[in-house]
């Protein structure tokens, strides 16, 4: 469902209804042996580097669409061109079905598949993005070190991932969203721009290079603060230090399948570029004119033309993070296209880890586990295109806080590949050894994905181990050889101190017995640094 202007659907002409949504595919393309033997000429050097790293193969895919054959087409009565896909090697069109049905005719074209199930046999599909919003204003908010951000951070611990070094550097994430308006003028990015890590984009939607226009929608903006934005004190993104490639290619004025196809276009100049992660906050499942709609048994990976792109995403070794979709309360209940298919789909929790009843459900009509991950969407700290911290809801914010983590992790481990790293973090989840319909695997642990678990119930990192975790009343913390524990202090994460220990030991043990159940944060005073834990009381 659309953030903002649903009324659109009474609007259209009658001529409208007549016109078609299409894909054509092409039986060849051009030069394919000569790209190949010069990758260069088709693929930035970062993104060639990046698949020899990791094994991946630059193949006819990665040829673009035959320029001629396009110019074909476009000169054809009937129909308007959209986009294109080199993936896929097709177009997408728009035009009377007679029109579109002629094309067929074209020595270069293999076959056409209809958006409108009852024209052919071929899957398509839909969207449904989901952005419930409640303004609060900034000064409600608990003043932490990581300003409003503190809680949807810790929650997944990668501020810890911060204190040890890795924010991000070094890795290019690609944004997907409806617009970007301010993001070059707002305070809250101008270390993005100092630092030269706001790359550029492009408007696939209006086919311009005008990401920022203030005139659009400014859901993209929010999206991006909560990765991007950097604001010591007062609000700090997951990924500060990564760089950032901005496009639309969600058109608010209308729902038709062609933004499915401005999607995949937009995720194939983002694998060109070498660019490492994906953020998609939207989803597809219904359209403006109803002929076009999934079904829910579409929700399988394959069946549509967004999902089998993010398929090809994750081959190529993009890592894909999407939003799960907030059909959660509706007769629609699992998640959308393309979070059904090979991509680390995200959920919504609160800010004490309680499932967001909005949020969509898995599994996908296959059977396998979706969403992968939860994050904080319920009230999550973002800045609105007037540079305001505002809460808003919606799993449109807790995919990109991952999408941001999982940047900071890669490049603490630049070795793994996509899809090791997002099967690492799951085992970090809370719940990976009963993952849920609602939260999938849970909530996931930043600090624990990247130091690794010790043994079952105990984790351990080089100053600091403490067990059992997750426990239902006492948890022990233990120090390394050389080191002693001053102290510790317990806060829940609203941020209120509950429980305070100041004996000074090797051992320390913590009773949570008479407190609720939910996520706490210790920080252990040592000889010679502060160490913040993650456990859970359940």
């Amino acid at each position: 469902m659309k953030p903002i202007l649903f009324f659109f659907g009474f609007v259209f002409s009658i001529a409208s209804y007549s016109q078609e949504h299409a894909w054509v595919f092409f039986t060849d393309k051009e030069d394919v042996v000569k790209s190949l033997s010069k990758p260069e000429s088709i693929l930035s050097i970062r993104a060639i580097d990046r698949k020899h790293q990791y094994g991946i193969k630059i193949d006819e895919r990665d040829v673009p669409v035959t320029e001629n054959y396009i110019q074909i087409i476009k000169s054809q009565p009937g129909i308007v061109y959209r986009a294109k896909s080199k993936w896929f090697n097709c177009v997408h069109l728009t035009g009377t079905r007679e029109a579109i049905s002629a094309l067929q005719e074209l020595p270069f074209v293999s076959h056409i598949s209809f958006a409108d199930r009852n024209l052919n046999l071929s899957a398509r599909e839909v969207f449904s993005d989901e952005v419930g919003v409640v303004g609060r204003d900034k000064n409600t908010l608990v003043d932490f070190p990581y300003g409003n951000t503190q809680g949807q951070i810790a929650l997944i611990k990668t501020n810890q991932l911060h204190s040890i070094g890795f924010k991000g550097e070094g890795m290019l994430v690609a944004v997907l969203d409806a617009g970007f308006p301010n993001v070059n003028t707002l305070d809250a990015f101008q270390y993005l721009r100092d630092h030269g890590r706001l790359v550029g984009g492009y408007n696939f939607v209006k086919r311009d290079a005008d990401f920022a226009n203030v005139s659009l929608n400014s859901h993209g903006t929010r999206v991006l603060s909560t990765m991007a934005a950097n604001l010591p004190g007062t609000y700090v993104g997951s990924a500060p230090d990564a760089a950032y490639v901005l496009y639309v290619t969600e058109d608010v004025d209308s729902e038709s399948p062609v933004e499915e196809s401005y999607w995949v276009e937009a995720v194939e100049r983002a694998d060109s570029l070498g660019v490492n992660i994906i953020n998609t906050s939207l989803g597809y499942t219904t359209f403006d004119q109803s002929r076009f709609n999934y079904l829910q048994t579409e929700m399988d990976g394959t069946s549509t033309f967004i999902s089998r792109g993010a398929n090809v995403a994750t081959e190529k070794g993009l890592l894909v993070v999407n939003s799960a979709g907030n059909s959660g309360n509706s007769s629609w209940g699992i998640i959308t296209a393309p979070a059904d298919a090979n991509v680390f789909t995200v959920g919504a929790v609160d800010m004490y880890g309680n499932y967001a009843s909005f949020s969509s459900r898995g599994p996908t009509t296959d059977g396998r586990i979706k969403p992968d991950v939860m994050a904080q969407g319920i009230q999550t700290a973002v800045i609105n295109q007037n540079g305001v911290i505002v809460g808003n809801n919606g799993t449109s914010f807790a995919s990109p806080i991952i999408a941001g983590s999982m940047a900071c992790l890669w490049q603490a481990m630049p070795e793994k590949t996509n899809l090791e790293l997002m099967e690492i973090v799951r085992a970090s989840a809370s719940l990976y050894s009963n993952p849920s319909v609602e939260m999938g695997y849970g909530i996931p642990d930043f600090l624990e994905a990247y130091y690794g678990e010790l043994d079952e119930g105990s984790l351990f990192l080089e100053e600091v181990g403490w067990f059992p975790n997750p426990t239902s009343d006492l948890v022990t913390i233990q120090t390394s050889v050389g080191n002693r524990i001053l102290g510790c202090k317990v806060y829940n994460l609203t941020g209120a101190l509950i429980l305070s220990n100041d004996v000074v030991a090797k051992e320390v043990e913590l009773d949570l017995t008479h407190h609720p159940k939910g996520i706490y944060f210790v920080e252990v005073y040592l000889n010679q640094k502060t160490i913040t834990l993650k456990i859970i009381k359940d």
